[in-house]
C-alpha cells in the first residue's frame, strides 16, 4: 500500500468516526433549554433534577441550552434555532419565551418549567388536563400576591399608598384582582406603575415618590430578578418596604419575599422530562402547582431602611436573614 492509498484510508476512517460519533450523539435523547435570561442557579437545578433521575449529561441524554441575556426580541430566533435540532422536549419559562417556542415548536412537546396563568394565556385548556403539547407548572396560587401586602402593612401600616410595580406586556389579570381585594379589605390605595425595561426603573421609583407611597409590591417577572441589584438601590434610596415574589431578591438584600421556591420548580420540571421520554403526552400531564411557599425576610435591611418587623411576622418566616 503506498502512502497515497494509506492517507485515503486513515482519512475515511476518520471521517467514518465522526459519523458514527456524532449518530451516537444524536441516539441520545435531546433536552433543549430557552430562558429569557440566564440564571445559574435555575439551570444547576434542572440539571440536577435529571440527575436525581438517572440521567447523566453525554451519557443517556443531551441538554442545549440558549438564553436571551434579558433581550425578549432574540427569543423567536433561538426558539428557531432550538427547534431545527429536533429535540424531544423543549423546556422554557415566561410568557414570551413560552410564546416563542409554542409558534415554532410544532408537536414538539414543551415543558415551562414556571408560568403563570397558563389558561388564560392560552397555552392549556385546563390544569388538570392541558391538551396540546405543553405542559408544566405554575406559580398561580390563590391569594398570594393578597398576602404579600397584608405582610407588608404588618410593617408598615400606614404607607399612604401601595405602589405596584410591573412590566409592559406581562398578564397580570388574576394577581391585579386579587391584589385590588387585598387593599380594599385594607383600605389602602394602589399605584400601577408599568415600565418598559430595566432603563425605567429609577423613572417608575421617582413616581412612587412623587405619590408619598411608601410600600411597593413588586410583580412577577425574570426581569426583576435580573434587575435585583436597581431594585434594591432605588428602595434604599427612597425608603420604600417592598415585596417580592423571588427570594433571589431577598438574597441580594431586598426586604421580603412570599412565594414559590422557583429554583426548586426547575429541578421538578426535569420529572416532567422523564415521563415524556418515557412516552407520556404533556396533553395528559396536569399543570401543578409550587408545593411549597416560602416568607423570607431580610431583617438586616429592614434596620437599614429604618422599618420594624413586627415579633408575630418574624416568628412565621420560614428564613430570616440577619
Amino acid at each position: 500500500m503506498n502512502r497515497r492509498e494509506l492517507l485515503l484510508l486513515l482519512g475515511g476512517a476518520a471521517i467514518a468516526g465522526c459519523r458514527s460519533a456524532r449518530a451516537q450523539r444524536r441516539a441520545l435523547p435531546l433536552v433543549a433549554f430557552l430562558s429569557p435570561r440566564t440564571f445559574a442557579a435555575n439551570i444547576d437545578a434542572f440539571r440536577r433534577g435529571l440527575r436525581e433521575l438517572g440521567y447523566v449529561e453525554g451519557q443517556n441524554i443531551a441538554l442545549e441550552v440558549r438564553s436571551a441575556e434579558g433581550d425578549n426580541r432574540k427569543l423567536p430566533a433561538l426558539a428557531a434555532e432550538l427547534v431545527s435540532l429536533k429535540p424531544d422536549v423543549i423546556v422554557t419559562n415566561s410568557e414570551p419565551a413560552i410564546r416563542a417556542v409554542k409558534e415554532v415548536a410544532g408537536t414538539i412537546p414543551i415543558v415551562m418549567s414556571i408560568v403563570g396563568d397558563a389558561v388564560a394565556l392560552g397555552f392549556a385548556q385546563s390544569l388538570a388536563h392541558p391538551g396540546g403539547n405543553l405542559t408544566g407548572q405554575t406559580i398561580l396560587s390563590t391569594d398570594v400576591i393578597g398576602k404579600r401586602l397584608q405582610m407588608l402593612h404588618e410593617i408598615v401600616p400606614d404607607p399612604g399608598c401601595v405602589a405596584v410595580l410591573g412590566l409592559a406586556g406581562v398578564n397580570y389579570d388574576n394577581a391585579s384582582d386579587e391584589l385590588a381585594a387585598a387593599a380594599k379589605a385594607l383600605g389602602v390605595p394602589l399605584l400601577p406603575i408599568t415600565i418598559a425595561d430595566v432603563n425605567d426603573l429609577a423613572t417608575g421609583f421617582a413616581e412612587i415618590t412623587r405619590h408619598q407611597c411608601r410600600t411597593l409590591v413588586v410583580m412577577s417577572d425574570p426581569l426583576f430578578v435580573q434587575a435585583s441589584r436597581q431594585l434594591i438601590e432605588l428602595a434604599g434610596q427612597y425608603r420604600i418596604a417592598a415585596s417580592y415574589d423571588n427570594r433571589l431578591i431577598v438574597d441580594a438584600g431586598g426586604l421580603m419575599s412570599y412565594g414559590p421556591d422557583t429554583v426548586d420548580m426547575f429541578r421538578r420540571a426535569a420529572r416532567y422530562v422523564d415521563k415524556i421520554l418515557k412516552g407520556e403526552k404533556p396533553a395528559d400531564l396536569p399543570i401543578q402547582f409550587p408545593t411549597k411557599l416560602n416568607l423570607v425576610i431580610n431583617l438586616k435591611t429592614a434596620k437599614v431602611l429604618g422599618f420594624e418587623v413586627p415579633p408575630m411576622l418574624l416568628a412565621r418566616a420560614d428564613e430570616v436573614i440577619e
